[in-house]
């Protein structure tokens, strides 16, 4: 989902571009500059002295995958408090929130199949959510696709102890395109472009990779279609079904997988439920077809954890004069639990915890205070950074604003990937441009230049600028984010790219500085109307 301010011009970047045009060059210039000894500063310390792998590493290697309330995702978090505690940051904490709901985590995963041709290991992941099976269990494979209740008549009384196929088999193509790509420069032109006078999707690749899109079930309508598959789900469940095999999204030996169950403890208990590696699903399905049989054999150990509160983590480094205002810089910390939660988003994370690292230990001078946010539950609909702005900042139904509202001059958001970071979304934000322009140009020949209008959606910079706070998310090369890594069993600390991290690192740390130490906070847009609230609903705004 998008934020749009429809009241701005269409042709933005033009009517930007014009009326630059139109201010002498000295004027341009004496408007904004970037602090370059500054920069130095920050990228001598981000360049020379990075730790960023080694953060990325402690977040993947060792507390990796960090499910929303997993042990990994809460070691995580007493992990990173203590760290940037160690670099003097103040006021470092778990701040909580919730209830979120139970926390999951797989101890042991074990999947076999066995045809009339000999044996095979599954690849594959439990569902986030869903339980274990009862020790080792072994059943014949039975596909039974159900998309109807006639479907559900149909197989009736065939399926006691079997594991389940749920669905067709699904083509598979060749890998025509490479897995890995960076913006061109026609690419990064074309997302200069105003969104808003053309259909939406337009552009490459389209701002954040997302998963597949949603699909409408039984007759028409998300609510018609989480209604069957509570019902499909039952029928499973009364027939004595074992466990239930999906194909997962990807093919080459890479499954993207999350959820399956729900986080609610007072939910009906769901199937084991795994999502395997599309080429072993096919093979089984053929077999099947042949009515040759399949046995599978499998050992899942999957706990839920009950306390049902969660937390973000969060610390500051104070700042002087104008102490009392703030700067954010944020990314999610949770993941799912395909990999080790590398690319989605340890990348993120270790990025922002390496610019306040690199502010802190560079020795620049920041007026405004510096507070880093790390997310739980960006997963399950931004979560962490919806609840923690509305304890901050202001509560989106009402728009009713706190004091710290006014004191917020920006946050800046890191999460599509390791992909280099290229420029910023805008959000509709015009006044900025020309502000993050200059702070740009000492980056420019590290290839970030473009400045777009438009807006991006599915992360915490949504949070802020829902609420008419300044909320600006990088633009980054796509890599491999949305063709290998993005909720997948290779989300891995092997898919990140150490050059590209040490940049965005400094990249944020920089646009952190110049937020944090111009004589102005950033300028905002008009603030939104509640979404609870109706067109007489009267909003007062504090001084900025």
């Amino acid at each position: 989902m998008r934020f749009r301010n429809t009241q701005r011009p269409l042709l933005a970047g033009a009517a930007l571009a014009t009326a630059l045009a139109l201010v002498p060059v000295g004027a341009q210039q004496a408007a904004e500059k970037a602090d370059l000894e500054a920069v130095y500063k920050i990228k001598e310390e981000g360049f020379q002295r990075s730790r960023v792998m080694e953060i990325t590493s402690w977040l993947t290697d060792v507390y990796g995958p960090r499910v929303t309330n997993s042990p990994g995702f809460r070691k995580a978090g007493d992990w990173a408090v203590k760290e940037m505690t160690s670099w003097g940051l103040a006021n470092v904490k778990l701040e909580p929130f919730g209830p979120f709901g139970r926390g999951w985590s797989n101890e042991k995963f074990y999947a076999m199949a066995t045809t009339p041709g000999g044996s095979f290991p599954l690849i594959g992941m439990s569902q986030v959510w869903t339980p274990g099976t009862e020790g080792l269990v072994s059943g014949d494979a039975a596909l039974a696709v159900i998309e109807t209740a006639d479907d559900i008549a149909k197989f009736k009384g065939q399926l006691k102890g079997k594991i389940v196929l749920t669905t067709a088999m699904r083509d598979v193509l060749p890998l025509w395109n490479a897995p890995a790509t960076r913006y061109t420069d026609e690419q990064l032109k074309d997302l200069e472009r105003e969104t808003d006078a053309t259909p939406r999707g337009a552009g490459p690749f389209g701002g954040r990779a997302g998963g597949p899109g949603r699909q409408s079930g039984p007759g028409g309508g998300r609510g018609a279609a989480q209604a069957f598959a509570a019902q499909r789900t039952q029928f499973f469940k009364d027939e004595g079904v074992l466990a239930l095999l999906v194909p997962g999204r990807g093919d080459g030996g890479t499954v993207f997988v999350q959820g399956g169950g729900s986080r609610e403890a007072t939910a009906a208990p769901s199937l084991p439920t795994v999502s395997i590696a599309v080429e072993h699903y096919g093979r089984i399905a053929r077999t099947l077809e042949k009515k040759m049989p399949v046995k599978v054999e499998l050992e899942i150990k999957n706990t839920f954890h009950e306390d049902p509160m969660s937390f973000n983590v969060v610390g500051e480094i104070p700042g002087t004069d104008k102490a009392t205002e703030l700067v954010m810089l944020g990314a999610h910390f949770d993941s799912w639990q395909g990999g080790t939660g590398a690319t989605d988003n340890a990348a993120g994370s270790a990025v922002m915890m390496e610019a306040v690292r690199i502010l802190k230990q560079s020795g620049v001078r920041l007026r405004r205070t510096v507070r880093i946010g790390l997310w739980g539950g960006e997963e399950q609909g931004l979560i962490g950074s919806r609840e923690y702005v509305k304890a901050h900042f202001a509560d989106r139904a009402t728009m009713a604003l706190k004091p710290d509202h006014a004191r917020l001059s920006a946050y800046f958001n890191v999460d599509n990937g390791t992909g280099a970071i290229r420029g910023v979304y805008l959000q509709g934000n015009e006044a900025v441009a020309p502000i993050f322009d200059a702070w740009m140009k000492p980056f420019n020949n590290i290839g970030m230049t473009t400045l777009t209008i438009r807006d991006t959606g599915g992360t915490d910079h949504q949070s802020f600028d829902g609420v008419g706070l300044p909320g600006f998310q990088f633009i980054q090369d796509p890599l491999e984010y949305s063709t290998r890594t993005h909720h997948s069993n290779m989300d891995t600390y092997e898919r990140i790219v150490e050059e590209d991290m040490r940049k965005n690192a400094v990249i944020v740390a920089a646009f952190v500085y110049h937020a944090a130490n111009r004589e102005e906070k950033l300028p905002r847009k008009p603030l939104p109307r509640p979404q609870g609230g109706g067109r007489g609903t009267t909003i007062t705004q504090g001084a900025r």
